[in-house]
């Protein structure tokens, strides 16, 4: 007599082959390095994992803006977008603009996000009318105008006009000091909004809304009219074309929307992290973010919300686990005469999955 199925999902070899080819080997990798970091550092050392935990969490979010702002170009058929300092830099000069006016608390970080999304879109414009000219060539000319930018602004601070003195260089009276303070202003304004205490940190409520809420727009726009003409522009221009979509016109709002979003990513960024950077700390911005795309599981050809969330998600919280247990390891096993290893350990690991994200084929 045959006996009754059993109850309940099974999982079977081919299952698990269907998720492992998913998954993808990098984010694979990649998920099971960071678990073995959260187990050495509950086994061997004194840290504590929810503090790690709410560190990562904030790290994904402060992160997650200019991440997503890759998005609508390589979407569009342009590539990475390295331009991006270009809108990080619109996004500074909005920032300096709001604390000078002394704005603070919600009308200072909602001022300098609309700012600098005005900024950042007007530059775009110009950005893509740039990018129209070498066709083929986006991300070289990208690494190029985001380099020009930050040099660009470098200067810009020096004769900037302000007459906060909480901003001016202390020595000389004139031009912007390197680091501004956020506190007193709207440093953490994000983070704190419904914060949910997790151990002796926090989980960042209002800053994953705030992130979530952009990546949902983003992903209804993707659904819209516009946004398939977009995503028809950068899969196939010929048969765009032949369907009556300006390519040009896509291109354009894909850049500006770019440049846009990462104006305001990096007022997030600089409200979760506590200061604006200025002078030469927005250079290699791009290059980390682009990486996080990557790992996340886009190709040049094909990205999606989805990528973004566990590619920002996977590599910060890499980072952010591995920094704080290489140096308690150091302490312990070293001492102080072996001070500078976890800012080694920082490089190697940082730049090791940069450069692997930007060569990997699968």
């Amino acid at each position: 007599m045959p006996q009754p199925p059993a109850s309940g999902p099974r999982i079977n070899a081919s299952s698990w082959r269907l998720f492992l080819a998913n998954l993808g080997l990098t984010r694979g990798l990649l998920l099971g390095f960071l678990f073995l970091l959260w187990t050495v550092a509950a086994a061997a050392t004194s840290l504590d994992l929810r503090l790690l935990f709410s560190d990562c969490l904030v790290r994904t979010g402060m992160n997650g803006v200019l991440v997503l702002a890759l998005l609508p170009a390589l979407r569009a058929g342009l590539g990475l977008n390295f331009g991006l300092p270009l809108g990080i830099v619109c996004g500074l000069i909005a920032s300096v603009i709001m604390l000078d006016a002394g704005a603070r608390g919600w009308t200072g970080l909602a001022g300098a996000m609309f700012l600098g999304v005005i900024l950042g879109a007007g530059a775009g414009w110009l950005y893509a009318r740039l990018l129209e000219r070498v066709k083929g060539q986006e991300m070289m000319v990208g690494i190029y105008v985001g380099f020009s930018a930050v040099a660009g602004a470098s200067i810009l601070w020096l004769v900037f006009p302000v007459r906060n003195p909480e901003l001016i260089m202390p020595l000389g009276g004139a031009g912007l000091r390197n680091t501004l303070v956020l506190t007193g202003y709207y440093g953490q304004l994000l983070d704190r909004l419904g914060a949910i205490p997790f151990g002796p940190g926090f989980i960042p409520t209002g800053l994953l809304l705030f992130w979530g809420a952009l990546c949902g727009a983003m992903a209804l726009f993707l659904r819209t009219r516009a946004g398939l003409a977009l995503s028809a522009s950068g899969s196939n221009p010929r048969f765009a074309r032949a369907g009556g979509i300006d390519v040009r016109a896509q291109r354009s709002t894909a850049i500006v929307l770019s440049t846009a979003l990462a104006a305001a990513g990096i007022v997030v960024y600089s409200q979760s992290y506590g200061f604006v950077q200025l002078y030469k700390a927005p250079l290699l911005m791009a290059f980390p973010t682009v990486a996080a795309l990557l790992i996340g599981g886009a190709t040049m050809r094909h990205a999606t919300i989805g990528h973004v969330l566990v590619g920002t998600f996977l590599f910060q919280s890499v980072l952010t686990t591995a920094l704080p247990l290489v140096n308690d390891l150091v302490s312990r096993g070293a001492g102080p005469a072996l001070g500078n290893v976890p800012e080694i350990a920082r490089l190697i690991i940082s730049n090791g999955i940069i450069l692997y994200a930007l060569t990997r084929k699968d």
